[in-house]
């Protein structure tokens, strides 16, 4: 369980990162006028959905390992909650406990996509300066 959530996790985050280098390959190779406009127009839409999934499965994934550990969410004190976790996994459960409280899945996202908008900046700029170089060293 723990391999699949992880797994899950790792996929989204690794298709967050790669999808603005492959959206300005794609670009590129089919030639598009206001290449820029396009590129921030489809890398904002598509960072979106990814920061939106990526939240909510954070927060699911915690939810299903705690399910997974036998924690009772529908306890009404300590020895409710715990009660059918084993001794090895209480920690774990503890920490996966105190990471759900606190702000929700929609304004982590929201946070998140703002701190990653100057990402898909970078990638145009660092893109458009290896363009320029291989164009230079080509002569």
């Amino acid at each position: 369980m723990e391999f699949f959530i992880s797994a899950c996790t790792f996929t989204l985050l690794l298709g967050l990162f790669i999808s603005p280098v492959l959206l300005i390959r794609f670009i590129q190779r089919a030639n598009i006028k206001n290449a820029f406009l396009f590129y921030m127009f489809i890398g904002v839409v598509i960072a979106a959905v990814l920061t939106t999934l990526f939240a909510w499965w954070t927060k699911t994934s915690d939810l299903l390992l705690l399910e997974h550990y036998g924690y009772n969410m529908d306890g009404m004190n300590e020895t409710e909650f715990y009660g059918n976790v084993l001794p090895a996994h209480l920690i774990q459960v503890k920490n996966l406990e105190k990471s759900i409280m606190g702000i929700g899945w929609p304004l982590k996202a929201i946070l998140f996509f703002v701190c990653f908008l100057p990402y898909l900046f970078f990638v145009y700029i660092m893109t458009q300066l290896i363009k320029r170089r291989k164009k230079g060293s080509s002569l």
